[in-house]
């Protein structure tokens, strides 16, 4: 390897990609006059389930509201547990305790990251109602194992795929005719990007229809059909609901970015390209593994240090990249570490091994359809010059 060299400017972690087209779709809502949602969320919301394969899409404000609406459709509450992973981003588990119900942590497999089936069966109680597996990262869950577990003990499932656009189960999309229900987020670091905006798929009529009417007041008719020349502006509150709908302004950035995904994601694979081959000989660096029933979507560019070979720390190998100009994350503090949790259960660092161990060795690399070959290289020889620079 040559001589590291620092670049003048900083590189962002994470860019979303974005076009004329994106540009030109918004445009032409703004100019509509329909500014809500309307005839673009309604187009998202057929297309985006005909992509995955699912009966049903409810488009949403985010995927806490797809997985929030998803447990309310069971009449999940106080009394009910819901087994889910500690190394996720707080909505998973957040979304548990908005119903009244308590969250149960279940340990990880440290090659992946991902939820253990193993771990998820010896969490099961007579009060266990649901298991929220999150495909980490854009590797998927093994559906498999977790659902004969879900099958074993009656349990809905309800699947965290935040990171799962383009992931695949045994060569179906994530979402393809899911066993319940199944939560995306559109955020604007995804990638599929609205830049706020999420979506809850399913194939069970009766869960579309109560998750439709609670995305929206509990209204009994949306803006879209009460304000047309044929719609009626009488309407019921079915039950008390939420404002979690998306609105046509974010409708037409996301079916503007599905028609897209393609290229953004051969951009992505041409990035990870890069880092598996710089760093697939480094012993100080563990690679994240792809089960063979995945295809990884690569919404994450997972890479662990290996401690024992480094005279520094995770915390110090980042402020090391951040120094060469490379902005990097950390995916995920394990939640049952952060206050909120620890507080209210008494949780300690240990009682998920694992799943801490992954967290606080754990850096997240930029990756984007943006970023190109050329920078993907540039932080990959800056990881590689921290390594070489403080390897025992």
């Amino acid at each position: 390897m040559s001589e590291f060299s620092v670049r003048p400017d900083w590189m962002a972690f994470c860019l979303p990609d974005i076009s004329e087209a994106e540009v030109q779709a918004d445009a032409d809502v703004i100019r509509s006059g329909w500014w809500a949602k309307g005839p673009r969320t309604m187009e998202f919301q057929k297309k985006f389930a005909e992509y995955v394969g699912a009966k049903h899409c409810i488009a949403v404000n985010s995927c806490t509201a797809a997985l929030h609406l998803a447990l309310l459709t069971q009449g999940i509450g106080p009394g009910d547990e819901v087994i889910t992973t500690p190394l996720t981003f707080a909505s998973t588990a957040n979304t548990i305790l908005h119903v009244g119900a308590t969250p149960v942590f279940a340990d990880i497999d440290p090659d992946t990251g991902l939820i253990d089936p193993a771990e998820i069966e010896k969490k099961v109680t007579n009060r266990t109602r649901a298991v929220v597996p999150v495909h980490y990262s854009g590797l998927a869950a093994d559906l498999g194992a977790i659902g004969q577990i879900c099958d074993a003990h009656n349990l809905f499932l309800s699947e965290d795929a935040a990171h799962a656009v383009e992931t695949r189960y045994n060569g179906e999309l994530i979402g393809h005719h899911p066993r319940g229900t199944v939560s995306y987020s559109f955020y604007a670091t995804k990638n599929l990007a609205c830049g706020e905006g999420g979506a809850l798929v399913t194939d069970d009529d009766e869960i579309a229809a109560k998750a439709q009417v609670l995305s929206c007041h509990g209204m009994s008719a949306g803006a879209w059909n009460r304000y047309g020349k044929e719609g009626s502006w009488r309407y019921d509150i079915e039950e008390p609901g939420y404002k979690y709908n998306m609105f046509d302004i974010q409708a037409a950035l996301a079916l503007t970015q599905l028609g897209r995904m393609p290229d953004m994601q051969r951009r992505r694979f041409e990035a990870v390209d890069v880092y598996e081959r710089a760093f697939a000989d480094v012993p100080e660096l563990r690679l994240q593994k792809t089960p063979d029933y995945c295809h990884h979507s690569r919404h994450l560019y997972v890479l662990r240090i290996v401690p024992e070979r480094l005279t520094i720390s995770r915390d110090q190998f980042i402020e090391e990249l951040k120094a060469r100009n490379v902005g990097v994350s950390v995916h995920f503090i394990a939640l049952h570490t952060m206050s909120a949790y620890a507080k209210r259960f008494g949780y300690k660092p240990e009682d998920f091994p694992k799943a801490y161990a992954f967290s606080e060795s754990e850096i997240s690399l930029p990756l984007y359809s943006t970023l190109g070959v050329k920078n993907a290289e540039y932080v990959a020889d800056a990881v590689l010059d921290v390594v070489k620079k403080y390897r025992k």
